[in-house]
């Protein structure tokens, strides 16, 4: 095996690079050899005679031009504008470093300005659900409220008694109670146990008689219900005299969810600064330094607040998206941050001086987080292409909150640097430690080999290019065995069992659901005709029950008409109290085979709209699977066009950055590959339970939140292409100095692993802050993006990414002469790498391994 290998690796070392240009000569590679993996010189004091010897060296072997400026060094790490004058990026660079107290004054000022906005951005919040008021099951519920005054209560009031509701105590506080909220001028009906008496209610009194209902009917729409739901709950829920209250219903839900929305995120808030702290310590081995990415995630999470609140006053924000984005804009601003530090701080160690160092770190990390920012940003802005409000408010605050985390790792923090230049390495707790390291590194890299000083990274790498077969097989088998629990997915839309389930309302849903099944707490199916004549034409309508009842998955159709099953009319009288009749409307109610909201009540319902309605009378079907359908059928048709959208947004910015299509390939599948083991172990936890109990409370209802797959694969592609491109983007610099792909690989791995390990590290610490949540749907996302980072960053990164390029070989390289021509012309794109940008390329070994 060794004498294969090492034909193998001479055969690599004298092929040519890949890229177009001719193999180098034997003089040329040992320059560049020579130039990696020697030590800058101890007399170079600041580094710039010892940057200026390098650079020379880079003339006299690289075919690529010299800059004209013969006075100065090209530290942009890109080929120089014509007649010598700076392009673009430099010149607003060069202001950065000459103006950046004006830089830290006007990040000032925007804090400032954010915290103002801030403190008024949960009053301008929805709690609005996923239907649009367009949705057929909402013109249903509209259209049963005006013709028959059975509308869906959007608050329910339970009142428990020790004794029987009937007692002369309980009915008389019942009575009261009945009263107090049917003059609140935001209700429109109240329907009341104790006030039907009369007219007869058995089913708003539970079986044991010990608990009583009150329906209530509130005024407004999803903005306005809510805040009214909360008014009547603060006054009414309690004790009173001999009866409990408890609150119920969907505008109770959401009262409940947003609540615990504001206690996560602050306790999110309040747990992630100080892990993240202690975390950067560890990487940066200095307070100063580490308090840095800290910073500038404080200042991202600011902006991301008070960029909601502009937001709100133009598009509806939901809460959701609120908590969702603020830990992900902390998140990355602290993963942005992290590589511009570590290459700042790698570049000071090699002897380079302030300017050059920060010229370098935009050139090469910069520009890795630009590209990261701009896949983020896409692929969160496809979530537009969905009609959920939820969705989009997520895609808006998302696109915000990337742009402010990347913008701030840009310029607030090279401001921050600037100002601390001579205190970075101040509380540097692990100095001794780093001094042992630096000297063991010097004396292994006078070696003069291209693999000296390799960490553990590079030689896990070296030995997965040994058997790169076998290791592929294993990791994708073991990716596609993670995914396979996906298969079985049952799609559910979020309700109050996405509570804690030691929450009041909660706990009152599931007292209303056992006491009194699906009569009072809305869960039947109901088809309603708002245009029919039903004394002139019944026959028409017992047509159509019958068709109802033919119906796979019905058990049972009741109309006026009477009850069918089967196709079969069982029974003719139904009496007026259990079936409302209008004159120009009808309804009939189908019970289901199964729990009336279980996910395949969803299926049930397109089968019932397919069925021919009568003549002239448009049927509308509404209830709990009419719900489900109408929340999942625009997801489902519009899903392709999103994947499209987003897949070839991240093979585009891949194929600009590195311009090698087998790259940007194999980095999208890579993507889709640790996202379906992502969701699939999401299924295995929360829709099956396996585990639940190492994730804090929360109710496994057997079913996951639609929303949650379509929102968590828009943010963790991004997330996952940002780690790849840093990768990729140290292998190619190395590709271009070796020649070849085992030593590009292993030392690119070895130079970036270290960073997006870590930064995988701190961004899934600070999710799983977030995880803390008690709100099942933000526990589900968080949770998910968090294993998603993580199993991207190590075993994806780390073990199938060598495998595979090792694979591809010189496949790898491959570019078409169209991107060729476009990287060789002067401005023209792709990494900041290369021979004559010596500042992007120099000592890219790596410090801080």
């Amino acid at each position: 095996m060794r004498p294969l290998l090492l034909i193998l690796n001479l055969a690599l070392a004298k092929a040519p690079s890949g890229d177009g240009q001719p193999p180098e000569g034997g003089r040329v590679r040992s320059l560049r050899l020579k130039e990696r993996t020697q030590p800058a010189s101890p007399e170079a004091g600041d580094g710039a005679s010892g940057y200026a010897a390098v650079q020379r060296t880079r003339a006299a072997v690289s075919p690529r031009p010299a800059p004209k400026n013969p006075g100065s060094a090209d530290t942009s790490g890109k080929w120089p504008k014509r007649g010598g004058r700076p392009g673009g990026h430099g010149r607003w660079r060069r202001v950065l470093l000459r103006r950046w107290r004006a830089v830290l004054w006007c990040a000032a000022g925007f804090v400032t300005a954010a915290a103002s906005l801030v403190c008024s951005v949960d009053d301008h919040l929805s709690t609005a659900g996923l239907l649009p008021p367009t949705a057929e099951s909402v013109r249903a519920d509209q259209a049963m409220e005006a013709h028959f005054r059975l509308g869906t209560p959007d608050l329910v009031l339970l009142a428990r008694a020790r004794q029987s509701v009937d007692s002369t105590g309980p009915a008389a506080e019942g009575r009261e109670l009945t009263r107090r909220v049917a003059v609140d001028p935001a209700v429109v009906r109240v329907r009341s146990y104790w006030s039907e008496r009369g007219s007869g209610a058995p089913e708003l009194r539970s079986p044991d008689g010990r608990t009583a209902l009150l329906l209530v009917r509130l005024r407004g729409g999803p903005e306005e219900k809510p805040r009214a739901a909360e008014r009547l709950m603060g006054r009414e829920v309690g004790r009173h005299s001999g009866l409990e209250v408890s609150a119920a219903g969907e505008a109770a839900a959401r009262v409940e969810m947003a609540r615990q929305v504001e206690r996560d995120r602050t306790r999110g808030e309040l747990l992630a600064f100080p892990v993240v702290t202690v975390m950067l310590l560890f990487v940066f081995r200095s307070v100063i330094a580490a308090l840095l990415p800290v910073v500038v995630g404080a200042v991202a999470v600011l902006g991301t607040l008070a960029a909601m609140r502009v937001l709100a006053a133009f598009t509806e924000v939901s809460v959701y998206a609120v908590t969702m984005n603020t830990g992900l804009g902390f998140a990355l601003a602290v993963d942005y941050s992290l590589f511009m530090v570590s290459r700042y701080r790698e570049e000071r160690a090699k002897g380079a001086n302030r300017d050059d160092a920060l010229q370098t770190t935009w050139a090469t990390a910069g520009r890795v987080v630009a590209f990261s920012a701009a896949i983020v940003a896409l692929s969160l802005c496809a979530l537009l292409a969905f009609p959920h409000r939820v969705l989009q408010s997520i895609a808006w605050g998302g696109a915000t909150v990337v742009v402010l985390a990347a913008a701030a790792a840009l310029t607030v923090l090279p401001a921050l640097l600037c100002a601390l230049e001579r205190q970075l390495e101040y509380g540097n707790i692990f100095a001794p430690c780093r001094r042992t390291r630096r000297r063991d590194s010097r004396l292994h890299s006078g070696s003069g080999r291209p693999l000296s000083g390799m960490g553990g990274w590079g030689r896990l790498a070296l030995r997965v290019a040994h058997r790169p077969v076998p290791v592929a097989l294993a990791v994708t088998a073991g990716l596609v065995l993670l995914a396979v629990p996906f298969t079985q997915v049952r799609f559910d839309v979020q309700d109050a069992r996405a509570l804690a389930p030691s929450s009041p309302v909660a706990r009152a849903q599931h007292l209303l659901e056992d006491e009194f099944g699906s009569g009072a707490s809305s869960m039947a199916t109901t088809l309603v005709l708002p245009r029919f004549a039903t004394h002139s034409r019944e026959s028409e309508l017992d047509g159509y029950a019958r068709r109802l009842s033919r119906v796979p998955g019905v058990r049972t159709v009741q109309a006026t008409t009477g009850q069918y099953a089967d196709g079969e009319k069982t029974s003719v009288h139904i009496s007026e109290a259990r079936h409302t009749r209008a004159s120009h409307a009808a309804w009939l109610v189908v019970t289901p085979h199964g729990e009336p909201r279980g996910h395949e009540q969803a299926g049930l319902a397109q089968r019932l709209r397919a069925v021919p309605a009568p003549a002239r009378s448009p049927a509308l079907v509404g209830g709990p699977g009419a719900r489900l359908a109408d929340v999942q059928q625009p997801l489902f048709d519009r899903l392709p066009w999103v994947l499209g959208i987003v897949m070839t947004a991240g093979l585009l910015i891949v194929l600009l950055l590195t311009r090698r299509p087998v790259l940007a390939l194999k980095a999208l599948l890579m993507n889709v590959l640790s996202l379906s083991a992502t969701f699939g172990a999401l299924v295995f936890v929360f829709q099956e339970g396996h585990g639940a109990q190492l994730l804090g409370p929360f109710t496994v209802t057997g079913t996951t939140d639609v929303t949650v797959p379509v929102s968590l694969f828009c943010i963790t592609f991004g997330l996952s292409m940002d780690y790849e491109l840093l990768l990729l983007s140290r292998i190619l610099e190395e590709h271009q100095n070796t020649g070849s792909t085992t030593v590009a690989v292993a030392r690119g791995l070895d130079a970036s692993a270290h960073l997006f390990t870590w930064a995988a590290l701190t961004f899934a610490a600070v999710l799983a802050t977030t995880a803390t949540a008690e709100l099942a749907t933000v526990k589900v996302v968080s949770t998910g993006a968090a294993l998603a980072v993580l199993l991207d960053a190590t075993v994806v990164r780390g073990l199938l990414v060598p495998a595979v390029m090792r694979l591809a070989g010189r496949a790898n390289w491959w570019s078409p002469r169209i991107l060729a021509k476009d990287q060789a012309r002067p401005g023209g794109g792709g990494v900041a790498y290369g021979s004559a940008g010596g500042a992007a390329r120099a000592g890219s070994g790596g410090a801080n391994r």
